[in-house]
């Protein structure tokens, strides 16, 4: 799930005009050429920001996408306030700037990206650095077992086993769709987990700790699977995305 977390701001609700224009958006973004469902997605996540009802998350558009808060607003972050910090039970902490990420060997995929709650985005390409190349250069220790994800709502988090943090197809992604990574879909940096169910990619992503072992992120606490692949979880039997 695209899960939108956000911080202690309160956004303003949505008033039945506005939602009335959503809707209308919303279907319109079906039928329209690709330039302007980029437009429209971007409407869409941005009124999602500041959507504390969460109406949005059910609205179609053109790029597939759709927006899930579970707060009602998030902070945006850019190349100067931007931190991402790995710690844990590693030898060397760190502290990454936007530019630093940017600077280190990037990876590119292009997979489906499924959400449990059943759509399909076909073929996005996504580019990041490899966690794998981050946990090597931290240094993890022996006593790993997991590692854990937060994001810079304070509310959304996500784990993996050090196995799975470890494969190829798991980024820490900076672009997606050939353009860096926008607010709305988690931008500046979020955890792209590409056989995984989409609420494993946590958006917004601002801390990595190596544990000892697999702590249940905030959907998992509410009756996700933690192990989410596609189509062998969540009693779900979709295609693969790899």
């Amino acid at each position: 799930m695209d899960a939108t977390p956000g911080d202690d701001e309160r956004g303003t609700p949505v008033g039945r005009r506005i939602l009335l224009g959503m809707l209308g958006l919303g279907a319109a973004g079906m039928a329209v050429a690709p330039w302007a469902q980029r437009g429209l997605e971007n409407t869409l996540g941005a009124v999602s920001g500041k959507d504390p009802t969460g109406v949005t998350g059910l609205l179609p558009n053109g790029g597939g996408f759709r927006y899930y808060s579970v707060t009602s607003s998030v902070p945006h972050k850019d190349a100067t306030s931007y931190r991402l910090t790995v710690g844990g039970l590693v030898d060397k902490p760190a502290d990454y700037r936007l530019a630093e990420l940017r600077a280190l060997p990037q990876a590119r995929l292009v997979r489906d990206v499924q959400c449990v709650t059943g759509w399909r985005v076909p073929r996005t390409p996504f580019e990041g650095v490899r966690l794998s190349t981050l946990l090597d250069a931290a240094g993890v220790s022996p006593r790993a077992r997991a590692v854990r994800f937060t994001c810079f709502d304070g509310a959304y988090s996500e784990s993996l086993t050090l196995d799975q943090a470890r494969r190829p197809d798991v980024l820490v992604a900076l672009r997606m769709r050939d353009e860096p990574l926008g607010h709305a879909h988690g931008g500046p940096v979020r955890l792209y987990v590409a056989p995984m169910y989409f609420y494993k990619s946590a958006k917004w992503l601002s801390g990595i700790t190596v544990t000892d072992e697999v702590r249940p992120g905030y959907w998992e606490d509410r009756g996700y699977d933690v192990d989410a692949w596609v189509g062998r979880s969540n009693g779900r039997d979709d295609d693969p995305t790899a």
